[in-house]
């Protein structure tokens, strides 16, 4: 039988995995080797068919999802410092998969025709940091109408939620 190729979210366990154990004596292992590895063995393409953006140090993107995070982390670095301020926060705490998609696309959207450039969508960690809607909510950000509100995402400062939150960056009207 063949080696079968490792899904996205097997990586993702495995590259968690690899960071807490020690390699026995003699023996190396890089777990951004085995990440490049597997990443170049199932590449992600965007719609356009060209392979999906990169951070522009080179490293494999840590999102496999066409609407990438910023490339330019000024934005970014500007929330987190405070220097640029979240016009609102929405927390899908509570929410079931099919409320929360319906009330983000609702958010986006109102957000955006209030003319909001940066938001903070709280979804939650869930267990072992793989929570649903926390899965979903990047599968959501896929879609075309998401596309047309948002410019690009990143994952929140630990103050602002960390691992459970999400600043979202909206297109200019």
């Amino acid at each position: 039988m063949g080696k079968r190729r490792l899904r996205p979210e097997e990586q993702r366990a495995w590259a968690r995995v690899a960071r807490t154990v020690t390699p026995l004596a003699g023996k190396t292992f890089s777990a951004t080797t085995m990440a490049s590895e597997t990443a170049d063995a199932t590449p992600k393409r965007s719609e356009a068919g060209g392979p999906s953006p990169r951070p522009p140090d080179g490293r494999p993107n840590p999102y496999p999802h066409t609407l990438a995070p910023l490339p330019d982390r000024s934005g970014e670095r500007r929330v987190r410092r405070g220097q640029a301020p979240i016009a609102a926060r929405l927390d899908l705490h509570g929410h079931t998969q099919a409320t929360a998609a319906d009330a983000l696309r609702r958010f986006l959207t109102a957000q955006r025709g209030e003319g909001a450039r940066c938001v903070l969508v709280i979804t939650g960690k869930g267990r072992d940091g793989e929570g649903v809607l926390r899965r979903r909510f990047l599968q959501w950000l896929e879609t075309a109408e998401a596309k047309a509100l948002a410019s690009g995402f990143a994952p929140a400062h630990r103050k602002h939620g960390g691992g459970g939150a999400w600043y979202v960056f909206l297109r200019r009207l």
